[in-house]
């Protein structure tokens, strides 16, 4: 499997003047006033914000609705005399979360989204860049003078504000019709280096091409030459990955001839350290489920190992029975209570056993929901037959034999408009959803969906308020196993005149009550951002995972500033009872059709996934799973990583060491282990020592490396570890 990377990364140029102008601040007040767009409006008593980050980092964590931003820029000629195209000035934001106007010195340039008092309602475009292009001769722009840009913004729910990187301003050149793409080999056997013209005109420049050891910062070879990039396809250039070395980086750049401006795009190869499964069978995944009696039961034996493979259940009780050729249980059962039984699965090269607890009460999701979610790659955009193609890709790929279950499709989904009777039906892309539920059962696949207690989705979809009975009922018709609930236009319900912790509770109490009523379970996700420290009060609601946070995006800013943030939720975590940091940012993303591959390097995925199963946070997928590369799928099927996640003790870890460069989290395992993560949270290599006592542990442990699968041995007293940049060391002592 291909993966292309092309990132348009920061633009230098020769010469005593920057070619860009970066508004790294912001001043910024929350409400609304028409008059604050004015040039001549004082708002010298605002706040100072950073604007490459949401508002709810910089203290605003549970404001909801319109703020402004006002930057205050002098725009010096020289930067459009220096320019080869003298046209266009370009205003980049970044991304606005959730809709947005911009206004220069006073005068609307810009909109994207809709505004809740506007005709269409509220209609979110949080994740598309904005980037505005403005005549560099308009009587609205005021050469080396103050300008005054001004961005109304309204947030309907979670994160809000100006995110993802630095705005700036600066003229367009020649060099933005270059692009630089990068497509590993399959295998990851090396690189392909292509430049790509997006202009009519061909355009010349130097290419230069550098692989370097990260870890000796040794550059190994380098490549520099003269190309033309037309628009039609150039021929590429490969680099061939170096033998024996994991950390390796290729660095380009592509310098435009006529004024000399730079692109540049940096690349770290992606490595795999775990072993591949071996041939014979080996049973994987979760030890406990739970199941509320009556309710119908579906369980797939997660086992990897040479196809094909027979499968069994010893004691399996009354009321149970099992496909032999794909592993699937179902049935139901009468009575309460704890029921041990056997997995068996058999092939040409062994058999592999392990037990299973069947927990029949009122408790589910007895170990965190793994899965996959359309969010973070479909957004809006999701369909029945993207979900299939990840769920096949499920199977086929064998990410089901490691226990990966849920296939979630999040907003999008929901018809205009309610049936005659009131009920909730699927849009035109969902065609038949029981039939859907009934083929993702059929295959040892579990079904979610999504809904809000507002009057409308996020995405300005149908929700389900004042129809929550009704829309239980239907998801339950339907096959469902999961629901997502998100807060997004009751906060217009809420108003929040009222701050009591029992109006934040009380939609998702309704809802409780609304899927109790059902004859099937579904796992029920609260999603409303951690307001009212919901960990607190989450269980009350039987909420069964419960986000803690805002959304999170792919970059190393979003993963390190909400998974590192995790550390008072701890001591309510447990089986049924889970924070969940939000959906993973692994492989190709994109919130819509325009899908990328994560800007997260190898190493900040590795640290990904190590710190969400630490947290025995719920492993819901978030990116095309057709797409899957090698590196992806790898990073993903490691049993002894996703056994400290679904570990029946339920644990969440503990932030035990925070130093300046590195942070160590221990995490609590059945049998008396535990399990240890040793982050490096700077950009550069560190070896990180630390005697057991510093952790409140005893002298001597055998040491497992979790990723390598690899024993280390045993260790008195201490223990180091050389940690790349953003990276994690993963270990089980005992």
């Amino acid at each position: 499997m291909k993966i292309i990377f092309s990132l348009l990364l920061v633009l230098i140029t020769a010469g005593l003047f920057a070619q860009k102008t970066e508004m790294p601040m912001a001043k910024f007040k929350t409400g609304n006033d028409i008059n604050w767009r004015l040039p001549g409006f004082d708002d010298s008593q605002w706040q100072n914000l950073r604007t490459n980050a949401n508002w709810e980092t910089q203290g605003f964590n549970e404001y909801n609705g319109f703020a402004w931003y006002r930057f205050h820029i002098t725009l010096p000629s020289l930067i459009k005399q220096n320019s080869f195209l003298k046209d266009s000035l370009r205003i980049y934001l970044a991304k606005v979360d959730d809709c947005s106007e911009v206004y220069l010195n006073g005068t609307l340039i810009s909109k994207s989204g809709s505004l809740p008092e506007e005709k269409n309602g509220y209609i979110t475009t949080w994740n598309k860049v904005q980037e505005i292009h403005v005549a560099a001769k308009s009587l609205l722009v005021k050469w080396d003078a103050e300008n005054i840009i001004a961005v109304k913004v309204y947030d309907g729910g979670g994160a809000g504000g100006i995110f993802g990187s630095m705005p700036y301003i600066n003229m367009i050149d020649l060099i933005d019709g270059i692009t630089i793409e990068a497509e590993t080999a399959p295998g990851n056997t090396g690189l392909s280096i292509r430049v790509k013209n997006s202009f009519t005109a061909p355009i010349t420049g130097n290419l230069k091409i550098e692989i370097a050891d990260e870890e000796s910062n040794e550059i190994l070879s380098t490549i520099d030459k003269k190309i033309t990039a037309g628009r039609k396809t150039n021929s590429p250039t490969f680099i061939q990955r170096p033998k024996d070395k994991d950390h390796i980086s290729i660095n380009c750049s592509f310098t435009e001839e006529q004024t000399k401006k730079v692109i540049t795009l940096s690349k770290t190869l992606p490595y795999i350290l775990t072993p591949k499964p071996a041939d014979a069978p080996k049973i994987n995944g979760a030890k406990i489920v739970g199941v509320r009696p009556g309710a119908p039961f579906l369980f797939k034996i997660a086992a990897t190992g040479k196809k094909p493979m027979r499968y069994s259940a010893e004691n399996l009780p009354e009321g149970l029975k099992i496909n032999p050729a794909n592993g699937v249980i179902t049935g139901s059962f009468k009575n309460a209570g704890d029921y041990s039984i056997v997995l068996v699965a058999n092939n040409d090269f062994g058999v592999g056993k392990r037990g299973l607890i069947i927990r029949c009460g009122n408790l589910l999701a007895l170990t965190p929901p793994m899965g996959w979610n359309s969010w973070n790659c479909w957004g809006l955009s999701v369909s029945d037959e993207k979900l299939k193609a990840s769920a096949r890709a499920m199977i086929d790929k064998g990410l089901i034999d490691h226990g990966w279950t849920y296939m979630n499709i999040d907003d999008g989904w929901e018809a205009a408009a309610r049936k005659s009777n009131g009920k909730i039906a699927a849009n035109k892309k969902f065609p038949d959803m029981k039939k859907l539920g009934d083929w993702l059962h059929g295959n040892g696949l579990k079904f979610g969906i999504y809904s809000s207690p507002g009057p409308t989705t996020c995405g300005n979809y149908l929700g389900s308020y004042q129809h929550e009975e009704q829309d239980a009922a239907t998801y339950a018709s339907w096959g469902i196993d999961y629901l997502k609930y998100d807060w997004c236009s009751y906060g217009d319900i809420h108003g929040g005149k009222d701050e009591s912790l029992a109006s934040y509770t009380k939609p998702y109490e309704i809802m409780r009550d609304a899927l109790k009523k059902q004859p099937r379970d579904i796992v029920y996700s609260l999603c409303q951002y951690g307001m009212k420290d919901v960990w607190l009060w989450g269980s009350q609601v039987n909420g069964n995972c419960w986000r803690t946070t805002g959304d999170i995006t792919d970059t190393w800013e979003s993963l390190s500033s909400i998974g590192f943030n995790q550390t008072k939720q701890y001591p309510y975590s447990g089986p049924g009872r889970w924070n969940d940091p939000d959906m993973m940012i692994v492989g190709q993303v994109g919130w819509g059709d325009n899908l990328h591959p994560t800007k997260l390097t190898p190493d900040e995925q590795y640290t990904h996934v190590s710190l969400w199963s630490m947290l025995s946070a719920p492993l819901l997928i978030g990116c095309d799973l057709s797409k899957l590369d090698d590196f992806t799928l790898n990073l993903l099927t490691n049993d002894e990583v996703i056994d400290i996640n679904q570990d029946p003790m339920g644990k969440q870890a503990r932030q035990v060491i925070k130093a300046a460069n590195y942070q160590i989290w221990i995490k609590d395992l059945e049998e008396g282990n535990k399990a240890l993560a040793i982050f490096n949270m700077t950009d550069k290599y560190d070896v990180v020592r630390f005697h057991w006592k510093d952790l409140g542990l005893e002298k001597n442990y055998k040491v497992r490396d979790l990723w390598r699968q690899k024993d280390l041995g045993s260790f008195d007293a201490m223990f180091a570890t050389k940690v790349a940049p953003h990276g994690v060391t993963l270990i089980k002592i005992r």
